[in-house]
């Protein structure tokens, strides 16, 4: 696979969507791909190497592919050394003829070059399409004979730097495709780099506290290696950690699945015109790759093409802040036959959304005061325990949060840095409401000190705040990340 104006990528689209293009210098020098495919075109790009660029595609990968045939002639290309470079795993395909080609060779010792100066970032899987690993490290004469006419042709160190990249590739790890089919061993392939570049993962903070038991908890309800098909709801009240708990789960396992899919803010998308049909299209894009969602016009299309193609999979699906039973049929979830094996994860705050025979219920509880008291300090003080003259405070200020890792994370980050005037102060407004109204107490507080300190100018800190109101009333609860940094930025250290 080499590099020019010609060459061809994948680049996942923010909504699950993919492109095919034509990649030019300008553009690669911005585009960080995830795949390196290295190959020589005559033995493989029909076949084999194209169903593994278009499983790849599927799977939404960003792969850089090449054309060998467009190279003839001339010099490695600015542009490879540079695609190499900003790749994360690099597949060469050792065919037969690889060695034949210089191009080949060069990408080959830049990939090993590559991984030696960051071992940690970039990683060589290669595959031996119809060689043994036995034939790379030179033990045979496959492709001894082309190198001692690459001698003659570019010197004797230039043969002695490509043969230390094939042996050095030869030791390590790959796939052997030997007598196997290649739509089996593709999807083996694909599995394996899916796992490696987590790009599946969702994004969890990294302040988490007492979450080892709950997911115990929920790996022991999803029975994962049964072969029975398991749905579990996870219920609890807005802030107590569902969302959390289901993306941490779903990180745990996806690799485990070959369609898989996590459905974030299901009760605000489904509100929204459009929002089910939108949520629908993510589904199957995320499962099955960019095909299926240019066939949904309606969301009666939808569930026709969900229960269709999901029927008899073994499938992986987290679907997030479920308020209504209408929701799930909507996205085929009660229509469908799933394959046994298949597991579900539903978070809502109703534990009423959902009642089947093969339903098993999670409460996630909120935190005791010991963990509520660590992820608290976590967020005011960057450490597991409060300061020395802190601790009072911070035990009074963690007893009105009603143990919800929400509102600690919230109100620890608002108190950072600030003297015991201001804790006293947020601490006074916080103990004026009960437990249940916690969030709305967040944001009453919030307010007073937002306009205190911006009542004379600053247009950007009441647009942040305007923005906070309607996210507030809009998901019924303060969205962690986004307020901590607007908190940071309104209360910063000086």
């Amino acid at each position: 696979m080499r590099a020019n104006p010609q060459a061809k990528m994948l680049v996942r689209m923010d909504k699950g969507k993919s492109s095919e293009a034509g990649t030019s210098r300008s553009e690669l020098s911005t585009i960080d791909y995830e795949v390196f495919l290295s190959f020589r075109g005559p033995d493989t790009r029909q076949g084999f190497t194209d169903c593994l660029y278009h499983e790849m595609q599927e799977a939404n990968i960003r792969v850089f592919f090449d054309e060998e045939e467009l190279h003839v002639g001339k010099e490695i290309a600015d542009e490879l050394p540079m695609a190499i470079k900003k790749s994360k795993i690099y597949v060469p395909i050792f065919s037969k003829g690889y060695v034949s080609s210089p191009w080949c060779l060069r990408e080959l010792e830049h990939m090993v070059e590559c991984t030696n100066t960051k071992p940690s970032e970039k990683e060589i899987m290669p595959i031996f399409y119809n060689v043994k690993p036995c034939d790379v490290k030179l033990m045979s004469q496959l492709y001894v004979r082309d190198l001692k006419k690459h001698e003659k042709k570019f010197g004797r160190q230039t043969r002695q730097k490509w043969e230390d990249a094939l042996k050095s590739v030869a030791k390590i790890k790959g796939w052997e495709l030997k007598s196997q089919g290649h739509w089996k061993f593709i999807k083996s392939v694909i599995r394996e780099i899916v796992m490696k570049l987590k790009t599946k993962d969702k994004y969890v903070t990294e302040h988490m506290v007492g979450m080892d038991d709950q997911v115990e908890a929920v790996l022991k309800l999803l029975d994962v290696h049964s072969k029975d098909m398991h749905v579990v709801l996870i219920h609890g009240m807005g802030g107590i950690g569902k969302t959390t708990l289901a993306k941490v789960m779903f990180n745990k396992l996806n690799p485990l699945f070959s369609h898989c899919c996590f459905l974030g803010n299901i009760r605000e998308s489904s509100s929204l015109s459009f929002g089910l049909i939108t949520l629908q299209k993510q589904l199957l894009s995320d499962m099955f790759g960019s095909g299926f969602p240019n066939i949904i016009n309606d969301v009666d299309d939808g569930i026709k093409v969900i229960a269709q193609r999901l029927s008899n999979k073994k499938v992986f699906i987290v679907l997030d802040d479920v308020d209504d039973e209408e929701q799930l049929k909507k996205l085929a979830i009660k229509h469908v036959s799933l394959n046994s094996g298949s597991k579900i994860i539903i978070t809502t705050r109703k534990r009423s959304v959902l009642k089947a025979n093969q339903t098993f219920e999670y409460e996630v509880k909120s935190l005791d005061s010991g963990e509520s008291l660590e992820l608290f300090s976590r967020h005011a003080f960057g450490r597991n325990f409060p300061s020395n003259d802190y601790v009072n405070l911070s035990r009074q200020v963690v007893s009105t949060t009603g143990g919800l890792p929400l509102a600690l994370e919230v109100v620890g980050s608002l108190l950072h840095c600030q003297n015991k005037a201001s804790w006293i102060d947020v601490l006074d407004n916080l103990r004026k409401i009960p437990h249940e109204k916690v969030l709305d107490r967040l944001k009453i507080s919030y307010d007073a000190r937002v306009m205190s300190k911006n009542r004379s100018s600053s247009t950007s800190h009441v647009s942040l705040w305007t923005k906070t109101k309607r996210m507030h009333s809009t998901c019924g609860k303060i969205v962690g990340f986004f307020q901590i940094i607007q908190f940071k930025s309104l209360f910063a250290c000086p």
